[in-house]
């Protein structure tokens, strides 16, 4: 029997993508479909192009083929004996091949006696195409992304099979969209992102992570805030504006407050239903005695207040 060239079928160069593939040979399928082709043999041409895109189509069968014409410098129309070794890495001989692609054409004598050898991992055909994996990273995002929702552009390395059997690795940017109400851990499913594959592309899973920042601290959906506050304000109790990841929120402080008092905002943490909390941990700051009338100040405080803090401790 004669060696078939399936690149040569669907007219594609042997180096040529699995997007690359799958265009052509919808291209032409079209073109030889026979409810619509006047082309006289539209019934042969569309057997042939489902069964070269049933291999090209599916990354471990294109690997094989792609192998033995490597190995053995086949052209179309040689003729073909496929060599005493061929699917010795394959599970060894099995029965005769299944339809070729889509439509479910028979496949031809070199088609079948091609994956006759191949036939051995599932008894009664070749292995049908399967799935590409799915694949993971990692993606950092800000916190009030979490609180707004927002779209970013993303540069990933992803492993992807390179239609020979073999896994590169490749740069993928990507405008992903980030939910509201997302927490850190969280998975974002990006459906048909992941792996390649004949039975088409696995799934692409997003682990979000949120970016450090020294203002804020996260558990689960509640948000714990610094506030640095004067001394002035956590004694006579006064109304302050505070940075949150929200935006700025204004707060009543108690008078009498120590430094380390937690406020808590309820439902002002990430979205969600429900939401987390928000909690202002106020932080005093004294100012530096770094004048003649601070210092003075400081002077006066210590004789008229007599205040000793280490008292009874």
């Amino acid at each position: 029997m004669e060696y078939k060239d399936y690149y040569q079928t669907l007219g594609v160069a042997k180096t040529a993508t699995e997007d690359e593939i799958k265009k052509a040979y919808r291209k032409l399928v079209r073109k030889y479909h026979p409810d619509v082709s006047k082309e006289a043999n539209a019934q042969h041409m569309t057997q042939e192009l489902n069964e070269a895109y049933g291999v090209l189509g599916e990354a471990e069968k294109r690997a094989a083929y792609d192998e033995l014409g490597r190995g053995h410098q086949y052209r179309a129309g040689q003729e073909f004996r496929p060599p005493p070794d061929w699917g010795a890495g394959f599970g060894g001989a099995g029965a005769g091949a299944a339809g070729a692609g889509a439509g479910g054409a028979a496949g031809s004598d070199f088609f079948a006696d091609l994956f006759a050898h191949l036939g051995g991992r599932r008894r009664g055909g070749f292995q049908s195409p399967t799935r590409g994996e799915d694949s993971h990273a990692s993606v950092v995002i800000d916190l009030a992304d979490s609180y707004h929702g927002a779209t970013r552009t993303i540069k990933l390395r992803i492993p992807e099979n390179d239609g020979y059997g073999r896994v590169v690795t490749r740069e993928r940017t990507l405008d992903v969209n980030i939910p509201k109400g997302v927490t850190a851990g969280q998975q974002l499913r990006l459906s048909g992102q992941g792996q390649s594959g004949g039975a088409g592309p696995g799934d692409l899973y997003l682990e979000l992570q949120f970016s450090s920042d020294p203002r804020y601290r996260v558990e689960g959906r509640d948000v714990f805030a610094t506030v640095p506050v004067a001394p002035w304000e956590l004694a006579l109790g006064q109304e302050i504006d505070a940075a949150t990841p929200s935006g700025k929120v204004t707060v009543t402080l108690p008078a009498g407050s120590q430094s380390g008092r937690k406020l808590r905002l309820k439902g002002r943490g990430i979205p969600g239903n429900p939401a987390g909390d928000l909690y202002l941990l106020l932080e005093l700051v004294l100012p530096p005695a770094s004048s003649a009338r601070a210092k003075e100040l400081y002077e006066t405080m210590a004789r008229e207040m007599a205040f000793n803090p280490r008292a009874g401790g």
